[in-house]
């Protein structure tokens, strides 16, 4: 029965219609009258009986023939059967992708420039998050400014065939022009759809201007990188431009959930991880990390190793450094060690000291000062740094996590299409 059911296409037909119609009278045993529980089985033993006899041709269609027709005679149909098969459809596939994220690959999106130049979060031009207001030099605060409004003015939006390239790299505009005179009377909050920020409506002269967000754009990115220019004592006039926005969508790629299964990450692995329990206090012992997010970083240090960032950016190691010819640091110690370390460029790894010498954040890495303070990891933890050194909140800050907070490890970038697409981002 057996072979001829892999030979014979007529089998295979047989076997089922038998396995259908045997479904759907089990499921409808408790509401059929006795004879048509009869009359049905009957027909399906005669087809029974034919397929272990061997019958083919018409012989094996005439009983086919008879199973149909008992079917359609004493089963009763299902209402709107299109719809209960395509919901059926639907569910089954529902149900074999959330094994799929739950086991084997999950998608994520970059939330922050942590890990540039190696994977990217939501960019933009301009990006007022890189004027440091904070420094007191008037001056260079103003020079500052003024080089965000410089790239803001460069903005071109190309057309044609230059517009669909850079759809595929994650490239999108947002342009509001002055629709009157007057000044901003009102900013309405952000309008969401699901976990996506559609857009936000402000008011010039008392006419709705609406800003269009790509899906990456996060809930303050239009106050953080271009809420300069929605000055509410400014007065507009119809035709200015209001907003005038390049943005680059973050790296969305697949964690591999599975390896982690039969082994441990290994060092210079880019992991995936959730905050939970990670003790982050501000000056007024509060928590400032959330609990409920996942962070991508790439795995430094292992349980029980003893650690320090030495003044030349490198890492040390149990008293061996960390090089260029370590497995998965190539590109990080890949710099100039006579160029300063630069945000979004890779820079090795940078110490309290350094950061200092280089008019960094000086709370860059509290817990590695100078080169000589040696941090031992504990027990199954593991210490991650991010690429992008010079703003990066990473172990430098707020130490270990637990080995049980890894998701899985970074497997393929999928969108956009960039020069980060695809599984070498490592």
């Amino acid at each position: 029965m057996i072979l001829r059911w892999f030979l014979s296409q007529e089998v295979r037909n047989a076997a089922a219609m038998r396995k259908h119609v045997r479904r759907i009278l089990a499921a409808q045993r408790d509401i059929l009258a006795p004879p048509a529980i009869e009359n049905v089985q009957q027909a399906l033993a005669g087809l029974t009986a034919a397929l272990n006899a061997g019958a083919k041709g018409e012989a094996l269609k005439k009983e086919m023939g008879k199973v149909e027709e008992a079917a359609n005679k004493w089963l009763k149909p299902y209402p709107s059967a299109a719809w209960r098969e395509n919901v059926e459809v639907l569910l089954v596939a529902l149900a074999v992708a959330m094994a799929i994220r739950t086991f084997f690959l999950q998608p994520f999106k970059i939330p922050t420039g942590s890990m540039q130049p190696t994977l990217f979060g939501v960019t933009s031009v301009p990006d007022f998050t890189k004027v440091d207001f904070w420094k007191g030099d008037r001056n260079e605060i103003m020079g500052q400014l003024e080089q965000q409004s410089k790239l803001r003015n460069a903005i071109t939006f190309p057309t044609g065939l230059e517009r669909i390239k850079e759809w595929f790299e994650g490239i999108s505009y947002i342009h509001v022009v002055a629709q009157a005179d007057g000044k901003i009377d009102q900013i309405s909050p952000m309008r969401r759809f699901l976990i996506f920020n559609l857009k936000q409506s402000f008011w010039i002269g008392g006419v709705e201007h609406v800003m269009w967000f790509p899906p990456d754009f996060g809930e303050q990115a239009v106050e953080k990188r271009a809420g300069f220019f929605l000055d509410p004592e400014h007065v507009y006039h119809k035709g200015d431009e209001v907003i005038k926005m390049k943005v680059c969508a973050g790296d969305h790629l697949f964690v591999n959930r599975l390896t982690y299964n039969f082994r441990k990450p290994s060092r210079g692995e880019i992991l995936v991880f959730e905050t939970r329990g990670i003790n982050n206090p501000d000056a007024y012992g509060v928590n400032q990390m959330p609990q409920d997010q996942f962070y991508i970083k790439r795995m430094v240090v292992m349980p029980g190793d003893q650690v320090r960032i030495g003044n030349d950016r490198h890492v040390v190691i149990n008293g061996q450094r960390l090089d260029a010819s370590t497995p998965h640091f190539e590109n990080v110690y890949g710099f100039n060690p006579g160029t300063p370390p630069h945000e979004s460029q890779y820079s090795g790894h940078v110490n309290g000291a350094v950061a200092q010498q280089f008019g960094l954040y000086p709370t860059l890495a509290p817990l590695f000062p100078d080169e000589q303070t040696v941090f031992t990891n504990g027990p199954d933890s593991y210490m991650v740094f991010g690429d992008n050194t010079c703003n990066s909140s990473d172990s430098r800050t707020w130490g270990s996590f637990p080995a049980k907070n890894v998701i899985g490890k970074s497997f393929f970038v999928y969108w956009p299409i960039t020069t980060r697409f695809g599984w070498g981002n490592q």
